[in-house]
């Protein structure tokens, strides 16, 4: 998810693009800042499910879901769309290199604090390529395209996003080569934004504003300003999309961990996870799906009617209780077999 300064930063990088001399870049447009803004508001929704689902307030799968995971992959995709729109306005009559420096090393600097903070919190699934890497990589990547003809650049961005879907290989799988996105295993990290495929999207928002940069400020949503509170709300958030992409999970992080602590956990969402890792046990061990059905509707009403549910999902379970839950497993495979 992600950032002005990112597609800002991003918004620094090249000499004037091959246009008309006299074009001349059009003031900011407050129509791509209220755009990054409501991809924000869409990625704070997001993980407000996803904060949802760990603190398991709320029968929501915001990790497994595929409903979510499209959603995130959507707001992925707008924000580094916006970091290929942003580059090119910042770019249009020229670059200046001090400028497009500072905003790279902020955005670098964002995505070392993101490693060392889900280094430290979650180590199992550090965050080290995740969409702030992807923007710094992807502001350098993006350089030479700002002079090709778009549809050259349309053409490579979809080419980039089309190709980890058909090719991959083992040769990278290892090293600093996994960012790439082309190994034929996926890292397990809590936010991965390779650079295949996701930098064919900073392509083709290149692509889409040099081909519309020329006639789109006139139009109606060129010349929208930010009028009302809402709209203004939006451009703001999108003009410091950095510091808000840094710091809302801190902030959702702490509300919901407030919540669960007072209310504690959704039973019903404690059902739903028990059910989840009970059918992918199950077949796993190549159950049938009338077998599993029963045997795990059976584990999650025992385990509810136990007081179980709790201790089982979060593992601080006690000896008494583990043992409890082997009987409980016994009981439910037994009845779940055909008679």
């Amino acid at each position: 998810m992600t950032l002005d300064s990112a597609s800002r930063l991003a918004s620094a990088a090249l000499a004037a693009p091959t246009a008309s001399p006299t074009l001349k870049r059009p003031a900011r447009l407050p129509v791509i800042d209220a755009a990054r803004g409501v991809a924000l508001a869409a990625m704070v929704i997001y993980h407000s499910a996803w904060d949802i689902t760990f603190f398991n307030l709320a029968p929501i799968d915001a990790v497994n879901s595929p409903f979510w995971r499209n959603f995130a992959h959507g707001i992925a995709s707008s924000f580094l769309f916006l970091v290929g729109v942003s580059l090119v306005l910042a770019t249009w009559n020229g670059i200046n290199w001090m400028a497009w420096g500072k905003r790279l090393a902020m955005v670098v600097a964002g995505a070392v604090a993101v490693t060392a903070s889900t280094w430290l919190t979650n180590p199992h699934q550090f965050i080290f390529f995740g969409i702030l890497h992807c923007i710094a990589a992807a502001s350098i990547l993006a350089l030479p395209f700002l002079r090709a003809p778009w549809p050259l650049t349309a053409l490579v961005g979809a080419g980039v996003i089309a190709l980890p879907f058909f090719w991959t290989s083992p040769l990278f799988s290892h090293g600093p080569l996994i960012v790439t996105g082309l190994a034929d295993v996926v890292p397990s990290t809590a936010d991965w934004v390779p650079i295949f495929p996701w930098f064919g999207a900073v392509l083709l928002g290149v692509a889409a504003a040099r081909a519309c940069l020329g006639w789109f400020p006139a139009t109606a949503a060129g010349r929208w300003r930010d009028a009302g509170r809402i709209g203004k709300a939006l451009t703001f958030a999108g003009r410091h999309s950095l510091i808000i992409y840094l710091t809302h999970q801190i902030v959702l992080m702490g509300l919901f961990g407030a919540i669960a602590w007072l209310a504690g956990p959704s039973q019903a969402a404690l059902d739903m996870r028990v059910a989840r890792t009970c059918h992918f046990a199950c077949a796993a061990n190549a159950g049938s799906e009338a077998f599993c059905q029963k045997y795990c509707d059976c584990l999650v009403g025992s385990l509810r009617q136990d007081g179980l549910s709790a201790p089982v999902v979060s593992g601080d379970i006690t000896p008494a209780g583990r043992a409890r839950l082997g009987q409980t497993i016994d009981q439910c495979s037994e009845a779940a077999r055909p008679q």
